[in-house]
């Protein structure tokens, strides 16, 4: 190397490839990892991992089905269902029951309360001909059930609202956390929980009852019942005196209206091989990524022609520096050198700009701030004193920084 008498020892000297010595013959020598060093490096970590993956598959096998959550459900007790209002109203003297098809709505007869939650798999047109009033929840074949009544296109966010109407029930009830879909307000109804678009809940007479369309029902949910009015606001939608027809969707959906031909679902009518098309093209990108990821061969260790020590080297480059006078270059490599050592240290990341360190270190080592930001961002030494200094500086802000 040129610069003012690089020393260079073969003897006594430690390789500059990370410390392996090569072989004793001369010649190369494979470092890469064999097949048993791997194995007794990670044998450990695999027995754990397969005993987290059994204890997780006996967790799942042999604990309690929970079952399918169902929202809106009076028998379903997860977070979606309604199990905890249905209580209530039971314990209020309200008669409830469940029924998950239009005629066995129409089997219980009298002046009845209908609660329609999900009419996706119900003939809703026989639920139109029912008599009484209807609490009517989204927008269900509004057409059919609430033929007064027209959502508005855009989207309601679901968030705690003030009724600001005359309705009873509501006013009662005081806020709620409502919204999904907001709607017009019919001729002669009452519109309450509005929003820039509509009403949220809109009640008007249908003749023979009165009709409630409720943009959203999360109110209701176990999840939500005990927020703000939430359960005052169910309540009194609900308890008007009547019996309540709680209408949810089947248990077990009918077959015709399934997805795809003759209630087939979405798998049942993929062709056959695609498994088996799936199979192979993971098996072709294994071989791929063995192929490509062993092309180069193993990593070897070239013998060098001389080894030098990693001190002698950098006292050459010092010299190097100090003879051309590279003061500005040599100020910025100690100062880069030490911001990417304190930078960890303080809690930081590698992108933090010279205020967060710089007020990271003043607080964290108790120097000033202005001194900190000359030495590490100032400007360039102009002389040789001027250089030492801020290299004895910025090893101060170093220790400090380390003893903390």
């Amino acid at each position: 190397m040129a610069g003012e008498g690089v020393r260079v020892r073969p003897e006594e000297s430690v390789p500059a490839s990370g410390g392996l010595a090569p072989a004793a013959g001369g010649g190369s020598v494979p470092t890469s990892p064999t097949v048993r060093s791997v194995w007794r490096g990670g044998r450990l970590i695999a027995l754990l991992g397969l005993i987290v993956v059994a204890v997780a598959t006996a967790v799942v096998l042999l604990g309690p089905d929970r079952g399918a959550q169902r929202f809106l459900d009076p028998d379903d007790t997860s977070l979606q269902g309604s199990k905890a209002l249905a209580e209530l109203l039971r314990a209020r003297g309200v008669t409830v029951d469940r029924v998950d098809s239009a005629e066995a709505a129409r089997a219980l007869g009298g002046d009845r309360l209908l609660f329609a939650g999900d009419t996706t798999y119900v003939d809703t047109s026989a639920l139109a001909s029912l008599p009484g009033d209807r609490l009517i929840v989204g927008f269900y074949d509004l057409p059919t059930l609430a033929p007064n009544v027209d959502p508005v296109p855009e989207a309601v966010r679901e968030r705690s609202r003030d009724p600001e109407c005359a309705l009873p029930a509501a006013t009662a009830a005081g806020s709620a956390y409502i919204g999904g879909v907001a709607f017009e307000v019919p001729t002669g109804g009452t519109g309450c929980y509005p929003s820039h678009e509509g009403s949220t809940l809109v009640s008007f007479p249908n003749g023979s009852g009165t009709t409630t369309v409720v943009g959203s029902a999360s109110f209701m949910t176990n999840l939500r019942l005990a927020e703000d009015g939430n359960a005052a606001l169910a309540l009194n939608l609900l308890d008007t005196g009547k019996p309540v027809t709680w209408l949810v969707s089947p248990d077990t959906p009918p077959t015709g209206d399934l997805a795809g031909i003759e209630g087939r679902s979405m798998y049942d009518l993929m062709p056959a091989g695609v498994g088996w098309s799936l199979v192979m093209a993971c098996v072709a990108v294994a071989l791929v990524a063995f192929w490509r990821g062993r092309r180069l061969g193993p990593v070897v260790v070239e013998r060098l022609p001389v080894v030098v020590r990693a001190a002698e080297t950098v006292e050459g480059r010092g010299r190097l520096y100090r003879a051309r006078k590279a003061r500005a270059r040599a100020a910025d490599a100690l100062r880069a050198g030490a911001i990417d050592r304190l930078t960890p240290r303080l809690g930081l990341g590698q992108g933090a700009d010279s205020r967060e360190v710089v007020a990271a270190i003043a607080v964290r080592t108790g120097e000033d701030a202005q001194r900190v930001g000359a030495a590490l961002y100032g400007p360039s030494p102009e002389t040789d004193d001027e250089l030492v200094a801020l290299a004895g500086y910025v090893d101060h802000i170093e220790r400090k920084v380390s003893e903390l």
